[in-house]
């Protein structure tokens, strides 16, 4: 085997090594937003103050539901009460699993009367109970 040959055939091992190694240390991706399961770091709202409900789930600040379908987010796990449901103006009770709190408002932009959900909580809407418009992450 010629110099080039080896060297050709060294870096060629070298790539795929260090490609092997790229991958092992990747972490796992995060869990997925608006996929019905409420998961580390997402804010998610309930159809009733039930566990066999459905939930929406987010993993970020939104100003605006939407009010009908096909244009609104809706309750996203499947086989359960509220399922398809718009969620605005729709919501009994919401879990924080963020280490930060959550508002919930009454209106879409983050405006008026509002809910705060502490971190790592879940608990009945009070003050937006059915009026859900928004949520802004704090």
């Amino acid at each position: 085997m010629s110099n080039l040959s080896r060297t050709l055939a060294r870096t060629a091992v070298a790539g795929t090594l260090a490609a092997v190694a790229v991958a092992v240390a990747t972490p796992a991706a995060s869990a997925a937003a608006r996929d019905g399961k409420c998961d580390n770091n997402e804010f998610c709202y309930y159809w009733a103050n039930s566990n066999n409900v459905s939930l929406s789930d987010f993993a970020s600040s939104l100003k605006n539901y939407g009010e009908t379908q096909p244009s609104c987010y809706e309750y996203r796990t499947p086989g359960t009460l509220g399922y398809g449901e718009c969620i605005k103006n729709n919501a009994v009770r919401a879990c924080n699993n963020r280490s930060k709190p959550v508002r919930v408002y009454f209106n879409s932009n983050h405006e008026g009367t509002y809910d705060t959900i502490p971190a790592e909580t879940c608990t009945l809407l009070d003050n937006t109970l059915f009026n859900n418009a928004s949520h802004l992450f704090l």
